[in-house]
C-alpha cells in the first residue's frame, strides 16, 4: 500500500509538475472557479493544461462532475488573469465564494431537446416502417429541410465548443459529435445535389439528426442525473437559517443571521432552527440534529449543553449563548468538508485524465483509417463515411469523465448524510483497503465520563486525606478523571486544600506541593519511576484492576524514600454500541487493536468484554504513533479511531485516520474521516461506504472502457450504424451516472437513519 501511495503521489504531482514553480516562503490562496461549456474528460485535462499555465499557479484541479476548478496560487495572482485563461481555453468562468452555496449547473431547458425529437422523428419513419414491411420514403428535399435546423440550429453548441477545442489545439466530445454529423449530413448533401430529385440513392440526413438528437437527450438527461449527487450539499445549504431571534436590551428582535456575533444571546421558540452553534443558558428541550450528526432520534438538551446551528427545537423554548458564527459554525465546517471531498480527485482518477487527455486524437485517427479502409475495400464513400461517423460518434469520453467524481460525490454525501465527513478522496479510496482498526480506548470506546469508585488509603492514612490531597492537584485540571475526583469530594462535602507549583507529568500524572508535602497523582509507570513501594494495597489493586477499574496511586515524594499515601479507582463504562462496533469490523475480515494510557488488568477487562482480541496497556501518547507505524510496518493497512489531542500524532501516522466530533477539533483536522456523533459503530459504517463506493467507481470505469473497447471495433466494421452509436454514447454517461447515484440508497448497518433527498 505504501508502494501505492508513493504512485498516487507520483501521479498527483503529474499536473503540478507543469506548473510554475511557487518559492515555499511565498503565501499562496486556493480559488475555486465555476467553469461553464465542459463536456468530457479532454475538457477537464484542457481547462487544467490552461491553469497551469498562467504563470504563479502550482496546481490545478478539474472536476467534471461539479464542474469546478480548484486553483493553488500565489496570493499576487489576480482571479481575472485564472478566468481568463479558462475563458482562452474555450470555456466560461467565475469565481465562487465561500458564502455562497454551491451553485449546481442548471438543467438544459426541455424544448431543444422535444424540438430536435420532433423535427428527427421523420426521418426515422421510414426505417422504423420497414422493419413493419411497410416502404416509404420521405422527400429528399423535405428531408434536407428536417434535418439542417437540428444540425445547425440545435447542434451549434457543438460546432462551437468544437472549434473552441481545435484552436486550443485539443480535441474533446464536442469535435467529435460536429465531424461526425457533419460528415453525415455533408454526404447527404452532395448525394441530394448531385441526383436532383430522380433515382435518388439512400441519404443519411436521419444518421446526423438522430445522434444530434440523442447526444442532446443524453446530456439533459446527465445534467438531471448529475444535480441528485448534490443533493447532500444543497440539503446542507438548506438548513441555514436566515434570521436570529437575538435578545438585546431585554427585548427580541429578529436579525440576519450574518449580523449574529459572538457572545449574543438567541432565543429558539419549539419548531425553529436553531440559529447558531452555542450553549443553552435557559431552558430544556429535545434537539433533531439528524441532518448534522445522522443521530436518528432527538437529542434532549437543557442548560450547559451545547447545539448546533441548523438543528430543530422540538417542545421547549431554548436561550443559546453564540459560540460560533460564519465560516467558524459546526454546519459550515460540515459543508466545507464535503465540498472539498467532492471536488478533490481519487488518485484513480488521475489514470483517466491520462488516458483522455490523448483520447481523441486516437479516435480521429481510427476513424480516417477506416474511413480510408472501406473506400480502398469497397470503392463505397457513403458507407466508408458512415463507418467513420459510427467510429466518431461512439467514442465520446464522456462516461470516462464522470464515472469516478459522481461516484464520489454520491458516496461521500449520502456518507455526510448518516453523520461520516470524508475529508479528501484520497481518505476514501485508502479506507476501502483498511486491514486493522486501532482504537483508542477512553472517548472511543468507553463513555470517556469515568467516575470514582474506590478509594483506598495505605496503613497510617485515611481516606478523606487521600481524597482531599487527590482534588487539591487535580483542581485545575479538565481531565475526566480529574472532574471525577472534584465531583466525589463535592459529594462527600469535604473541604479542598489549596495545591501550588502543580504541574502535569505527561503521559504519567500530575505533581504539586500540598499543605508543605511534595505529591505525585499518577499511573503505575509513575510509581515505578519514583521507586514507590506498592506492596501494601497490590492486593486492592489486583482486584479492582480485574473488575476493569482504572488505578491512579497517590504518594509523597518529598523525602529520601518516597512513600505510598494510597489509591483512587475509577470506573468508565463501556458504550452500548462498542461491543457491536467491534463484532461488525471482524465480521469484514478486520483486525481490532486497543491502546491505552490505563493499567494491563484494566485495559484487559476491556478488551474482554468488547471481544477485542489484542490490546496494549500503558501505552504513552508519544508512543500511540509508534504502534501505528509498528503495525504499518508489518504490511496491515490501519486506520487509527480517536478523539483526543494525544490521539493526533496516530491519526496522522495511519493510513486512515477517523476522529471522533465529540473530541477535540485538533484530531478532526488530523484526520481523514470525521464521525460526527460518537458511535463507534459508524467506524464500520465509513469503511463499508468507503468499499461501495470504490466499487461503483471501478464498475463505472469499466462499462465506459467497455463502450469504447466493444463499440469503436464494431463500429470500424461496420456493424454499428450512426444512429444507433450516438443512442449507445448518450447511453453510457447517462447509465454511469445511473450506477453512481445507486449509492443513495446506501444505508447504515443498524438501518436507523434515513438520508433525506
Amino acid at each position: 500500500m505504501d508502494k501505492a501511495v508513493g504512485r498516487e503521489s507520483s501521479m498527483t504531482s503529474s499536473i503540478a509538475a507543469r506548473a510554475t514553480t511557487v518559492p515555499q516562503n511565498m503565501p499562496t490562496n486556493e480559488v475555486v472557479l465555476q467553469v461553464g461549456g465542459m463536456t468530457c474528460a479532454s475538457c477537464v485535462a484542457r481547462v487544467e493544461k490552461a491553469l497551469v499555465k498562467v504563470p504563479g499557479v502550482s496546481s490545478a484541479s478539474v472536476n467534471l462532475a461539479t464542474e469546478r476548478a480548484t486553483v493553488r496560487a500565489l496570493a499576487s495572482v489576480p482571479v481575472a488573469m485564472l478566468k481568463t485563461a479558462i475563458e482562452k481555453a474555450g470555456y466560461a468562468a467565475q469565481e465562487v465564494h465561500e458564502a455562497q452555496p454551491p451553485q449546481s449547473a442548471p438543467l438544459a431547458d426541455w424544448w431543444p431537446v422535444a424540438l430536435s425529437a420532433a423535427l428527427t422523428a421523420p426521418l426515422l419513419a421510414p426505417m422504423l416502417l420497414a422493419l413493419a414491411g411497410i416502404e416509404w420514403m420521405l422527400d429528399p428535399r423535405l428531408q434536407w429541410a428536417l434535418a439542417t435546423p437540428v444540425q445547425f440550429w440545435l447542434g451549434w453548441r457543438f460546432y462551437r465548443a468544437g472549434w473552441k477545442a481545435l484552436v486550443a489545439g485539443s480535441g474533446n466530445m464536442d469535435l467529435l459529435v460536429a465531424l461526425g454529423t457533419s460528415a453525415a449530413y455533408g454526404l447527404s448533401v452532395y448525394l441530394l445535389v448531385r441526383h436532383g430529385a430522380h433515382g435518388m440513392p439512400h441519404l443519411y440526413f436521419e444518421a446526423s439528426a438522430a445522434v444530434i438528437t440523442l447526444v442532446l437527450l443524453g446530456k439533459w438527461l446527465e445534467g438531471r442525473a448529475k444535480r441528485q449527487t448534490t443533493d447532500a450539499i444543497r440539503a446542507l445549504n438548506a438548513l441555514r437559517p436566515a434570521t436570529a431571534r437575538v435578545v438585546r436590551d431585554g427585548a427580541e428582535i429578529d436579525i440576519a443571521v450574518e449580523r449574529v456575533a459572538l457572545g449574543d444571546i438567541v432565543r429558539v421558540r419549539p419548531g425553529e432552527r436553531v440559529a447558531v452553534d452555542g450553549e443553552v443558558t435557559e431552558g430544556r428541550s429535545h434537539v433533531d440534529e439528524s441532518l448534522i450528526t445522522g443521530e436518528s432520534l432527538p437529542v434532549a438538551k437543557s442548560v450547559g449543553d451545547r447545539v448546533t446551528g441548523g438543528a430543530i427545537n422540538a417542545e421547549g423554548t431554548l436561550t443559546v449563548k453564540t459560540l460560533a458564527i460564519g465560516a467558524e459554525t459546526t454546519l459550515a465546517r460540515i459543508i466545507r468538508m464535503v465540498e472539498s471531498a467532492q471536488a478533490a480527485k481519487a488518485p484513480i482518477q488521475r489514470i483517466v485524465d491520462r488516458v483522455s487527455a490523448v483520447f481523441v486524437p486516437v479516435v480521429l485517427v481510427i476513424a480516417l483509417v477506416t474511413l480510408a479502409g472501406w473506400l480502398i475495400a469497397t470503392g463505397d464513400a457513403g458507407q466508408a463515411v458512415i463507418n467513420a461517423v459510427a467510429v466518431l460518434v461512439i467514442a465520446c469520453p464522456c462516461a470516462l469523465g464522470l464515472a469516478t467524481p459522481t461516484a464520489i460525490m454520491a458516496g461521500t454525501g449520502v456518507a455526510a448524510q448518516h453523520g461520516i465527513l470524508i475529508k479528501d478522496a484520497q481518505a476514501l479510496e485508502l479506507a476501502q483497503s483498511v486491514t486493522t482498526v486501532v482504537f483508542d480506548k477512553t472517548g472511543t470506546l468507553t463513555e470517556g465520563r469515568p467516575s470514582l469508585v474506590a478509594v483506598h488509603a495505605a496503613p497510617g492514612q485515611t481516606s478523606d486525606d487521600v481524597l482531599r490531597w487527590s482534588a487539591a492537584l487535580q483542581a485545575s485540571s479538565e481531565h475526566p478523571l480529574a472532574r471525577a475526583v472534584i465531583d466525589k469530594l463535592r459529594a462527600d462535602g469535604l473541604t479542598l486544600p489549596e495545591a501550588r507549583d502543580a504541574k502535569a507529568l505527561p503521559g504519567r500524572g500530575i505533581e504539586g506541593h500540598v499543605q508543605g508535602q511534595l505529591l505525585a497523582l499518577g499511573s503505575s509507570r509513575l510509581v515505578r519511576e519514583l521507586g514507590v513501594g506498592t506492596d501494601a494495597l497490590a492486593d486492592a489493586a489486583r482486584d479492582l484492576e480485574a473488575q476493569g477499574r482504572t488505578i491512579s496511586w497517590l504518594a509523597r515524594n518529598d523525602s529520601a524514600k518516597p512513600e505510598l499515601l494510597g489509591l483512587l479507582a475509577f470506573g468508565d463504562t463501556a458504550k452500548a454500541s462498542a461491543r457491536e462496533a467491534v463484532a461488525r469490523l471482524q465480521s469484514l475480515g478486520i483486525e481490532t487493536v486497543m491502546l491505552t494510557g490505563d493499567n494491563r488488568g484494566s485495559a484487559e477487562a476491556v478488551a474482554r468484554e468488547l471481544g477485542i482480541g489484542e490490546f496494549r496497556a500503558e501505552v504513552l501518547p508519544a508512543d500511540k504513533a509508534a504502534v501505528v507505524q509498528e503495525l504499518r510496518a508489518a504490511g496491515k493497512i490501519v486506520a487509527m479511531v480517536g478523539d483526543g489531542i494525544n490521539d493526533a500524532p496516530a491519526l496522522a501516522a495511519a493510513h486512515v485516520g477517523i476522529a471522533m466530533a465529540s473530541g477535540t477539533d485538533v484530531a478532526m483536522e488530523t484526520a481523514g474521516i470525521t464521525l460526527m456523533r460518537g458511535d463507534p459503530r459508524l467506524v464500520a459504517d465509513s469503511l463499508d461506504v468507503s468499499r461501495r463506493t470504490c466499487a461503483t467507481i471501478k464498475r463505472g470505469l469499466f462499462w465506459a472502457f467497455a463502450y469504447n473497447v466493444i463499440g469503436i471495433p464494431l463500429a470500424a466494421l461496420g456493424l454499428l450504424s450512426p444512429v444507433i452509436a450516438g443512442g449507445a454514447m448518450a447511453l453510457s454517461s447517462v447509465s454511469v451516472v445511473g450506477n453512481a447515484l445507486l449509492l443513495r440508497r446506501w444505508r447504515s448497518a443498524d438501518g436507523n437513519v434515513k438520508p433525506s433527498a
